[in-house]
């Protein structure tokens, strides 16, 4: 069967015990990345903050579509950083990083099961702006066009539950959404698996490691943030930050050397 297949190849991948605050290592390590080798990643944060702004400008006066579609932005980012995982792993290697380093890992000989799970990642971001736009619309009251009504409509409103429901549903979104991405990835750049058997061992690893994924889980939402509300300019800076981060993570997390690189 495909997913007993898929179980074992997972298996393959020998996943790590790590210490809880770990995750500040990381970030240690993808700032180092990122000073040497600044160009890749800050064209990526400068794409993603552009289009953000873009995504702003045109959704100004519908903002209960801008509010899920902002959050489910968390949701895909992990594959907008293929590029930057490929300029870590060169790093890593000792081997020379441009910004064609970072265009190479996007050929479509090596790259199609990414855009399977990107796929699946926009399929899911597209589920959540949805619902987030339904539920706002249905249930504030009024029209939601700013981020002021928003803040009065939403999240101070004085009847419902409107924000903690926004909230909880976004949370059961993002949970298992997060668990299945944050190794699989950089696992599918560096190595010749299966979408399924690198989702599995994605699972794997917050199974084996619940608090200290907790924590970085936080600590992306806190950056990701925090880059958001200064007028999306620090996301020129945190996305590759995160991204260069996450691959460090990936490598202490898994130990895939039974697993065939990718070619």
């Amino acid at each position: 069967m495909p997913t007993t297949s898929a179980l074992e190849e997972s298996r393959r991948c020998h996943v790590r015990t790590v210490a809880l605050l770990q995750s500040l290592r990381w970030l240690q390590a993808g700032w180092r990345d990122l000073a040497r080798c600044p160009l890749p990643g800050l064209l990526h944060g400068l794409a993603l903050a552009a289009f953000g702004a873009l995504l702003f400008w045109t959704l100004r006066q519908h903002f209960w579509w801008l509010a899920g579609a902002f959050s489910g932005f968390l949701l895909v980012a992990p594959v907008l950083a293929t590029g930057i995982y490929a300029s870590s792993r060169a790093l890593e290697r000792g081997e020379s990083c441009s910004l064609a380093t970072a265009v190479r890992a996007w050929r479509p000989a090596t790259h199609s099961r990414r855009v399977v799970f990107g796929l699946l990642l926009a399929l899911a971001g597209t589920g959540w702006v949805l619902t987030s736009a339904s539920l706002i619309t249905a249930f504030a009251g009024q029209p939601v066009r700013s981020p002021g009504e928003f803040m009065r409509l939403v999240v101070m409103a004085e009847q419902g539950y409107l924000f903690e429901t926004w909230l909880v549903l976004g949370g059961l979104l993002a949970a298992p959404v997060f668990a299945s991405s944050v190794v699989a990835l950089p696992l599918l750049l560096d190595r010749d698996i299966g979408v399924l058997a690198a989702v599995l061992t994605s699972w794997r690893v917050v199974m084996q490691n619940p608090e200290a994924m907790a924590l970085w889980a936080a600590l992306i939402m806190g950056l990701t943030l925090a880059g958001m509300a200064s007028a999306l300019l620090g996301l020129i800076v945190v996305v590759p930050w995160l991204g260069h981060a996450s691959w460090h993570a990936y490598r202490d997390l898994v130990d895939a050397g039974d697993t065939p690189e990718a070619r």
